[in-house]
């Protein structure tokens, strides 16, 4: 029986053409706006964990409270002890130490004198050990746009953008003005190695990179930092994975009445990403959701016409004496097959649009100049396992319902007058 329909959508084009083209374009779209907003959404995490969050973070429970303030005076000590406990209990975890800081760059002149000064934002992280990852995770390699990378103590990476504006060049040497955790002054000399541009407005306004070592020494934070981020090993972060890793050290370690005890937060629980991540999952069933009511009820229509151009055919079968539910079925048969042909078709092209966009992507950075969140700067759509299934829902289902509608009507042909028609 499928055989027989299936040549009779293939003879008439015209029953199936329609259909096909309706349910490819929708198919078509929601695999292109599913795999836009995974990459967005994706991205956008993904940059977080990379350069503020990480999968899970942990930080006093002053500091966590107050973090807006980034109380160097809150930061954790014996960092050590600390992460060899994580290492040991949460093994298939990477873990590594941070410092966020801030203060004034002083450019000196000629004579010695400020030529220039210029708020700061510092971030320390292990650039002398080979055994890191983290010149890898930030990429700095890459988003080196002169000279290299630090190598010894009282060398810094700068951000180009500063650089540009302060009229800087590699091998000058700059001041580091600010205060230590234990709120003294401290001042400190470094010589410019390179500049650097990551190309986000946010990490690039103010930005100076040096190693822990020198900042813990600036700061009077031995074996101490202000962060200490825990990565998947393999760089995914995983919900329900960093929610229990949260649990099990929060409920072993965190004192509520000791504000310097360790406390664990998972990325969702940092920055607003939680709502992100809801958002980003609840846009895409309520795109799904859209594009099935909106093609169903362009299907239904196409059914109901196509149903009144084929009522004499169906008047023709009910008189040789098939029952209506059998008419009604083969509809429905009829409508998984068209909906299947063109919902293949749709992911095919959805996916050859996809490819290309999830290596080349669309940069938007000339529309966000001073924007403060930290997101993409290239928005690159993701190839995602969902995407070559996604399609079917609204693929299926709204021909499966629109051609339901439709065929209902079968079940009103009234038989006398059926005979009637078929006399004209």
């Amino acid at each position: 029986m499928i055989n027989f329909l299936f040549k009779g959508i293939l003879r008439d084009s015209s029953r199936s053409k329609f259909p096909v083209i309706v349910v490819s374009i929708g198919v078509f779209f929601t695999v292109f706006i599913s795999a836009f907003l995974a990459g967005v959404f994706n991205d956008t995490i993904d940059i977080n964990a990379r350069f503020g969050t990480g999968h899970v973070k942990v930080t006093t429970l002053g500091f966590s409270e107050n973090k807006s303030q980034n109380p160097l005076d809150l930061a954790m000590l014996e960092l050590n002890s600390l992460t060899y406990t994580l290492e040991s209990e949460f093994p298939d975890m990477q873990w590594v130490p941070r410092i966020n800081f801030g203060g004034l760059i002083d450019v000196p002149g000629e004579d010695g004198e400020t030529k220039e000064q210029g708020p700061a934002t510092g971030q320390a992280i292990h650039l002398f050990s080979e055994s890191s990852d983290e010149v890898e995770r930030l990429n700095i390699t890459k988003s080196i746009k002169s000279g290299r990378i630090p190598e010894k103590s009282n060398e810094a990476l700068l951000s180009e953008e500063f650089a540009e504006k302060s009229g800087l060049k590699l091998g000058d040497e700059i001041t580091f003005f600010g205060s230590t955790m234990y709120s003294s002054m401290t001042f400190q000399n470094f010589e410019i190695v390179g500049t650097i541009s990551f190309g986000n407005p946010t990490l690039d306004r103010g930005g100076i990179i040096i190693d822990l070592s020198d900042a813990q020494q600036m700061l009077d934070m031995q074996d101490g930092a202000t962060e200490l981020l825990g990565y998947f090993n393999d760089d995914i972060y995983d919900e329900s994975k960093a929610e229990n890793v949260a649990q099990q050290f929060n409920a072993s370690y965190t004192d509520s009445t000791d504000q310097f005890s360790p406390t664990m937060e998972t990325l969702s629980e940092q920055d607003g990403l939680g709502s992100m991540v809801d958002y980003g999952n609840f846009m895409e069933a309520l795109m799904v959701g859209i594009f099935v009511f909106a093609m169903s009820l362009v299907l239904w229509n196409v059914g109901l016409l196509g149903g009144l151009r084929r009522y004499k055919e169906f008047g023709v079968r009910l008189a040789l004496g098939e029952s209506k539910h059998m008419i009604f079925k083969s509809i429905l048969i009829e409508a998984v097959i068209i909906g299947f042909i063109g919902s293949i078709l749709g992911t095919v092209i959805g996916l050859a649009i996809v490819y290309p966009m999830s290596i080349y992507g669309i940069d938007i950075s000339g529309l966000i100049p001073d924007s403060s969140m930290m997101i993409p700067s290239v928005y690159k759509a993701q190839v995602i396992p969902s995407i070559f299934y996604i399609g079917f829902i609204p693929g299926l289902g709204a021909i499966i319902v629109g051609q339901a509608l439709a065929g209902y009507g079968v079940y009103k042909r009234d038989t006398a007058r059926l005979f009637k028609e078929l006399e004209v």
